[in-house]
């Protein structure tokens, strides 16, 4: 597949919690040297109280709510010519109105990681509200399994190190792609 970015460019990753977004944004972020954004650390900024907060205060709705209105956020500032790579939050790609505008801004590359190993990084997480019980975990991986696979890349990233991944990534980039 021939990658052609549309204007300046913005990598957006994609998983479910505890696949390593973050860990492997930050890393990507720094290969490239462009700046580096984790999704829900802009909500939390933006709503000035935890996710966890949200959720138990505002629910869910308002939280993917809060979420998208910080996604368009960060589109708009790539689309001003800000190179950055976009930790999204899990459940953010599910969205079809994010997946689309995601689309049009950038490149989707999904960090897939099996269940399993998923819920052994995560499981002991206490600011994770939707990692709390195993069963609720499990229905809501098969649930987003879907949507992650329409990110436009995919990169099996079980048992591998940000640095090996974040390079995998790069690969993926255009024969001309320059850092811009």
């Amino acid at each position: 597949m021939q990658i052609r970015f549309k204007s300046t460019p913005g990598i957006y990753l994609v998983g479910f919690m505890g696949c390593g977004k973050t860990t492997v944004g930050r890393e990507l972020a720094q290969i490239l040297e462009w700046e580096f954004v984790d999704l829900d650390d802009e909500i939390e900024r933006r709503a000035e109280i935890s996710i966890s907060e949200i959720f138990t205060q505002h629910g869910e709705s308002s939280f993917r709510e809060i979420e998208s209105d910080a996604l368009l956020e960060q589109i708009q500032i790539v689309a001003e010519g800000h190179t950055r790579v976009v930790a999204l939050g899990g459940g953010t790609f599910g969205a079809k109105q994010n997946r689309k505008i995601i689309k049009q801004a950038g490149l989707s590359v999904w960090l897939n990681v099996p269940l399993e190993e998923l819920w052994q990084r995560v499981s002991n997480a206490t600011h994770r509200p939707l990692a709390k019980d195993r069963a609720r975990f499990e229905a809501l991986y098969e649930e987003r399994l879907m949507e992650y696979m329409k990110a436009d890349f995919s990169i099996e990233a079980k048992s591998k190190d940000s640095s090996h991944i974040a390079h995998e990534i790069i690969d993926l980039l255009p024969q001309d792609f320059d850092k811009v």
